[in-house]
């Protein structure tokens, strides 16, 4: 009888990507695969350990799925299994620990595992991985956006974070295997690839010193058929002229750049280990736009923050306002076992970061319907996501979603029309 596996992904887009690699190399071992809300007789969990919610959400996905079927090997892998492997090695169920490496071996480990009965837990020190791991998709993912994993781990190690202690040093695809993968995704149907990484903006520092994040853009560009690359998010100081310049040159680069700010007040910044002051974000953004100027360019924005006074937050809402961004995603700031913030002095209340992130999030809404405003009666280019009862539903360039009445098939480019403002997005009519 065939076996079957099931998912689940929580966190970030490079998990996601993660877990379609994982998800190939089960049905390439045979195994069929379903949802997690199903039995099967593998449960794998791709934890994320970003926030203490994230945490508590991977703790909850391994007991679901060991009620689900006590019988079943439950594999967990991500960042709260590197972090936390002990921890999640004594929950009841849990057959296979990965971490964040040695997930191309997960199907062994897990075949391992029923056949022994015994708990494998192959978590190693993450500072000594060395090399990419380099796990093609080999099932097309149920989607019209390809991401494609270029750079694995982080060395910014800002204050707040814990991902560098999961995640290791950093590790970059080669040139070659980029170019194969997208050439693999362009042929299977995809036209728009996403670049990802956990630090993609460091992509080629230790290959070698003149390979960069543009070199990587290039060879998915230099792959064929591929109509659209988005780049993901990348820090401010790291869009080189190199980056830049392509940007501007080739159209299939799509006009959009996620810069995580994360705070909008120099005292933040320094606590936090940030590497550039307000005013130089600021400026980069008025460049960009000079260069670009339909780039649309989206932030993340930490709130309460130790150290953030009423005044310092009050000083960041209007530095914030000040800046031409076309989106915002806000956080409250989230204590994290293991950083250094953690133990700083002037913690911030849960209930003020609460209303802070309120208001920035309020902030945040103005932002993006302002931006999606300027649209308006302008044509643009969408590629259809879905199209159901006769509504179809995309994403431009820029990252805004558009919804208009039609039909079309999915995964082909559409030119519509924005006509109004929405909760959603953009509503537009098909030219």
């Amino acid at each position: 009888m065939q076996r079957r596996a099931a998912f689940a992904t929580l966190g970030c887009k490079v998990n996601q990507y993660e877990t379609e690699s994982m998800e190939g190399l089960f049905k390439t071992h045979g195994y069929e695969l379903v949802s997690f809300s199903e039995e099967a007789d593998v449960y794998v969990i791709n934890t994320c350990s970003v926030t203490q919610l994230g945490e508590k959400k991977s703790r909850q996905l391994i007991r679901r799925a060991h009620r689900m079927n006590p019988a079943a090997i439950v594999a967990v892998t991500g960042c709260y299994a590197q972090a936390e492997a002990e921890t999640i090695r004594a929950m009841e169920g849990v057959g296979v620990v990965i971490g964040t490496r040695e997930r191309g071996r997960i199907v062994e480990l897990v075949e391992e595992a029923m056949a022994s009965g015994q708990t494998q837990d192959v978590v190693g020190n993450i500072m000594e991985a060395d090399t990419f791991e380099d796990i093609p998709l080999t099932e097309r993912p149920l989607r019209t956006r390809a991401f494609l994993k270029i750079q694995e781990g982080c060395t910014n190690f800002c204050t707040y974070c814990i991902i560098p202690y999961t995640r290791g040093p950093l590790r970059s695809r080669p040139v070659g295997s980029i170019r194969e993968e997208a050439r693999r995704l362009a042929e299977g149907g995809f036209h728009e690839i996403v670049l990802t990484g956990i630090h993609l903006g460091a992509y080629g520092r230790d290959l070698t010193d003149d390979i960069d994040l543009a070199d990587a853009a290039q060879a998915v560009l230099d792959a064929g058929q591929v109509k659209r690359l988005r780049i993901g998010s990348l820090e401010s100081i790291e869009v080189s002229p190199k980056l830049l310049r392509l940007l501007k040159e080739d159209s299939r680069i799509c006009h959009h750049l996620h810069l995580p700010l994360q705070a909008g007040h120099d005292v933040v910044l320094k606590a936090m280990n940030r590497h550039y002051a307000a005013s130089e974000f600021k400026d980069l953004l008025a460049h960009l736009l000079t260069e670009v100027p339909d780039l649309a360019i989206t932030t993340d924005i930490i709130v309460g923050f130790p150290g953030e006074t009423d005044e310092i937050f009050e000083e960041t809402l209007k530095y914030v306002e000040s800046l031409p961004l076309a989106g915002m995603h806000v956080f409250p700031y989230s204590r994290r076992k293991g950083t250094p913030a953690a133990s700083y002095p002037d913690q911030v209340e849960e209930s003020v970061k609460k209303e802070r992130a309120h208001r920035m999030g309020q902030l945040a809404e103005a932002k993006a319907k302002a931006y999606a405003e300027t649209w308006l009666g302008k044509d643009v280019e969408i590629l259809v996501e879905r199209c159901t009862d006769g509504r179809i539903e995309g994403l431009t360039p820029q990252y805004i979603r558009v919804h208009a009445e039609g039909q079309a098939e999915e995964g082909t480019f559409l030119t519509v029309c924005p006509q109004k403002v929405t909760d959603a997005g953009l509503w537009a009519v098909v030219k």
